[in-house]
């Protein structure tokens, strides 16, 4: 099962596509909820419950430890997208070519 999330207007124009699968690496920005409007890389995906770790979002237990909080794929808009692997660089230009 793969996650999709919401392309940034000037990637969906430039890809031909809305939305795309979300990969660790990739650059996010939270739309909503209290982490409004920060951006980070994605650390880690849990496809099970479609939510996502995000770097720079982080909260404070009662102890003062600090924990990053899980966040849901549906709240985040892509913004920059990982293209080391050459089958994901490769399924984005296949959609853009048609």
């Amino acid at each position: 099962m793969k996650i999709n999330i919401h392309l940034e207007k000037e990637l969906a124009k430039k890809y031909g596509r809305r939305a795309f699968p979300a990969r660790t690496g990739d650059k996010v920005k939270v739309l909503r909820g209290s982490f409004k409007g920060v951006i980070g890389k994605i650390e880690k995906i849990n496809k099970k419950t479609s939510r996502m770790i995000i770097e720079g979002v982080d909260k404070e237990k009662s102890d003062g430890s600090k924990f990053r909080p899980s966040i849901n794929a549906s709240n985040c808009l892509l913004i920059s997208l990982d293209l080391s692997d050459q089958k994901r660089k490769q399924k984005l230009s296949e959609k853009n070519a048609s």
